[in-house]
Order: C-alpha cells, then sequence, then structure tokens
C-alpha cells in the first residue's frame, strides 16, 4: 500500500476554488486578516531587525515584502522574517485538537512567493490557505501521541507546501514529491518553548523559508522520498511517536479543517486561554478585585501543564512569561485583559503582578488525552474565605465559542496600529474591505502594498 501521503497529495492536485464550501471560505478570508494582523503586531518582537540584516546577508534581496519594513528580500528571506513575526507574539490562530498554528507558515510562505512571481488571486490563496490548514490539521488529529516536537511548526511547513503546490498547479506525483522536500528540511525542537526563547518562533520562519525552497526543488524535478508519513524514519514514527491516518481518512475533502480554526483573544499561549477564561469569567460574576484573592489554582490537562504551568518568576524573558499561565492570568485579574503592553519590561518586573501570579498555582489533572487542552477547572479563594469554582471546557476564540466580528475585527485594527513604524490608518480599512471580497482579487501583491510604508 502507498504512504498515506498519496491523500493529501490528491486531495491538494484535485480540488478546485469551486469545491470549497462558503463556510471554508469565509473562515479563510478571516484567519487571513487575522494573521496579516498578527504579522504587523510581530514587528516588536525580539531580534526582527536582526533577522532581517541576517536574511538579506544569507539570502540576498529581492522583490519580497517584509510587512511593517521598507527593505525587500529575496522570497525565502521574506517568508523567514514573515513567520516569525506572525508567530513571536503568540497571537496566531490555532486549531486546538491539532495543537498547532495552522496559518502561520502557510501564509508567510505563499505572500513571499506571490511578491516573486505576481499574478496570484484571491481566489488561489484562499484555495492554498483552506489545502494548506486541512493537511497540517489533519496530520495533528492523526498524531496518536502527546507532543514531542514544535508542533506549529513540523506541521507548518506540511501546510505551506500544500498551499504552494496548490499555487504551483502540482499535479499529486509532485505534490507528494514536494511533501518529501519539505519532511527533508522541517525542524521544531520544544527546547526554546521549554526556555522561553525567541528560537521558538524562528522556526516557524525556518520552515517558511525551507518550504520556498522545496518548492523549487519539486518544480525542477528534483528526487525526493515516497513514504513520508509511515516509512521507517517517516513523520509519524520520527516526529509525532505515532499516528493513525484511519483517525482523519474519511475526513479529508469532507471536513474542512480551517473551519474548526480559534481565533486568539489575547497575545499568549492558547493553553493560556482556558485557564483566562475561568478566572475571567468567575471575575465578571463576582466582582471581586485582584486585592481580594489570597490564593488560585487551574488544573488542566498533561499537555497544557507542559505548555504553560510554568512558575512565576523574577527575571522572566518575554516569551517565557507569554507562555506562563500563572504570569498571564495575574494580568488579567488585575486589569481585565491581557494585551502585548502586559510583556513590556515594566509589565514583567511589576511588583504587584508577580506577587499575584505567584499565589496562582496550575496542577495535572487526570485527563488521560495526550492532545488535549481542555477542559480546565479554575477555583478561586479570597480573602474572606469565599471559594469560587468554574469549568471551562469550550475556549473563547473557538468556533463554538466565537469572537464577534467586531471583537476580531477590533483585535486586527489594535495590532495594525502597533506596528513598529506606523503604517496609514487608512490601510487597515483598505485590508478589511479588500479581505471582505478576498474572491475578486486579481493580484495579492495588492494586499502587500497595504502592509509596508509607501
Amino acid at each position: 500500500m502507498s504512504d498515506p501521503i498519496r491523500l493529501f497529495a490528491e486531495h491538494c492536485s484535485r480540488t478546485r476554488f469551486e469545491d470549497l464550501p462558503e463556510a471554508a471560505v469565509r473562515a479563510a478570508r478571516i484567519f487571513i486578516l487575522d494573521t496579516l494582523g498578527v504579522g504587523l503586531a510581530g514587528t516588536n518582537g525580539p531580534c526582527v531587525t536582526e533577522l532581517i540584516d541576517s536574511s538579506a546577508a544569507t539570502l540576498g534581496d529581492g522583490r519580497a515584502r517584509c510587512w511593517g519594513h521598507e527593505r525587500r528580500l529575496s522570497a525565502a528571506g521574506a517568508a523567514m522574517v514573515n513567520g516569525y513575526q506572525i508567530h513571536n507574539s503568540e497571537f496566531d490562530c490555532v486549531h486546538e485538537a491539532a495543537v498547532l498554528h495552522p496559518v502561520t507558515v502557510c501564509l508567510a510562505a505563499v505572500m513571499a512567493h506571490a511578491d516573486r512571481v505576481g499574478g496570484v488571486s484571491g481566489r488561489e490563496l484562499v484555495r492554498a490557505v483552506v489545502l494548506g490548514v486541512d493537511v497540517a490539521c489533519h496530520l495533528g488529529v492523526a498524531s496518536t501521541t502527546g507532543l514531542r516536537f514544535f508542533r506549529p511548526a513540523t506541521g507548518g511547513i506540511f501546510a505551506a507546501a500544500a498551499a504552494l503546490g496548490s499555487v504551483l498547479g502540482f499535479d499529486a506525483d509532485r505534490q507528494a514529491s514536494l511533501f518529501g522536500h519539505v519532511y527533508g528540511q522541517l525542524c521544531g525542537t520544544m527546547q526554546p518553548h521549554t526556555e522561553g526563547s525567541p528560537l521558538l518562533g524562528l522556526q516557524i520562519g525556518f520552515n517558511a523559508r525551507n518550504a520556498l525552497i522545496a518548492a523549487d526543488l519539486a518544480a525542477r524535478g528534483l528526487p525526493s522520498i515516497e513514504n513520508v508519513l509511515q516509512g521507517p524514519f517517516g513523520y509519524f514514527g520520527m516526529i509525532e511517536g505515532a499516528g493513525d491516518i484511519a483517525r482523519v481518512r474519511g475526513d479529508i475533502g469532507r471536513v474542512w479543517r480551517i473551519t474548526e480554526v480559534a481565533h486568539k483573544p489575547f497575545p499568549s499561549g492558547r493553553a493560556t486561554h482556558g485557564m483566562l477564561d475561568g478566572f475571567m469569567e468567575l471575575q465578571a460574576e463576582h466582582g471581586f478585585k485582584a486585592m481580594d484573592v489570597a490564593s488560585a489554582e487551574a488544573r488542566i490537562p498533561k499537555l497544557t501543564h507542559h505548555l504553560v504551568g510554568r512558575p512565576v518568576k523574577d527575571d522572566m524573558a518575554v516569551n517565557y512569561a507569554r507562555l506562563c499561565g500563572p504570569y498571564v492570568c495575574a494580568c488579567a485579574l488585575l486589569r481585565g485583559a491581557v494585551g502585548i503592553d502586559d510583556f513590556s519590561d515594566a509589565r514583567r518586573h511589576d511588583p504587584q503582578t508577580l506577587d499575584l501570579g505567584r499565589r496562582i498555582v496550575a496542577v495535572v489533572d487526570d485527563n488521560p488525552d495526550p492532545n488535549a487542552l481542555t477542559p480546565v477547572t479554575v477555583s478561586v479563594r479570597l480573602k474572606n474565605g469565599r471559594e469560587l469554582h468554574r469549568t471551562i471546557a469550550t475556549v473563547y476564540g473557538n468556533p463554538a465559542k466565537p469572537m464577534s466580528r467586531e471583537a476580531h475585527l477590533e483585535k486586527f485594527r489594535r495590532n495594525f496600529a502597533s506596528c513598529r513604524a506606523p503604517l496609514p490608518a487608512a490601510n487597515a480599512e483598505r485590508l478589511i474591505e479588500m479581505l471582505d471580497r478576498i474572491e475578486q482579487v486579481d493580484d495579492i501583491r495588492r494586499i502587500g502594498d497595504l502592509l509596508v510604508p509607501a
């Protein structure tokens, strides 16, 4: 039997824009816009200027835009910069069951390719993103073990491969070859996540860059491999630990994973959001103040604890703080929400926030699912002795508990306005209008025009 990578290659090669249900197209419009805004917010992330300079030195200048900057780089260089910017603030959309950010690597790669070649239409972009999300999320859902590698990067490169092959018009054979080439170039260790290092987001950029290189190799007919997923050293065994394609086989071409993607209302790890949701709902219902809290606890699945159960520290780096559940929950209890400013130097060293964060404890529950992020149960003990409890099964931002259009457009506008090099405010409204009618855009470089200084 052939490797199941053929199922995904055939799905990508045979699916036309007309085959996509309106719900998938609508979700693509929403999350492309969301991702562009997050990428602009990421211009404020650590070491962005150094990354641009490094990309120029190693990969050269070119036609592709770095969002929020005047500098143009090669397509591979711009994809690396934009991929990093999209993820460095932990604000990019997520597929919870697959445990990955499926649009991030995909959009960075396709937009850079479109800058290089021109003529990529809005319909082609939507189709590419929908197929990319499908492939990455099917792979994530098919995994039967807990997170071993950084799946937003390792799964994300397959999303980029599907999207690029779609735009390039690859048949199933060439698409399968491209999947092999990206498997040979993927990366994504969890060590930067553990240490709170910017290398975590850089790995997103590396995979966007490598997907473009892999697509060029496949386009020129360089030989690849066949047993990408289930070979003795294939993706499921080497990267995931184990996977069962039967879990998703019947969903390919029937379940459109982009309709399951969740917004991230806050710029912190998605695994913090169930905790945030619970504490914010309790505070809104009962009206207590942060100063009233004696202690608090979050009972969370093993994966959630692994990702964000880390303790508050005096010297937290930005990336560590974004993935520290007790810290972000303290920010929310003190200020009613979590924003980009909560990860400034001043906020990360604020004694009141650190003190409250140390009174919030994350403990592992008995959930047997190795990939579960929910349910989450939070408890607050007030200084007057009162105890409050809330269980969150569905987290705000999930399609079953969605952000309203008004809310997600406000998120986009805030992110757009936070770009390090200010862009005209009118560009934000033009982008919203353009994405609302993305199918009518003949060349998506027009989108890129609104993402950089004039």
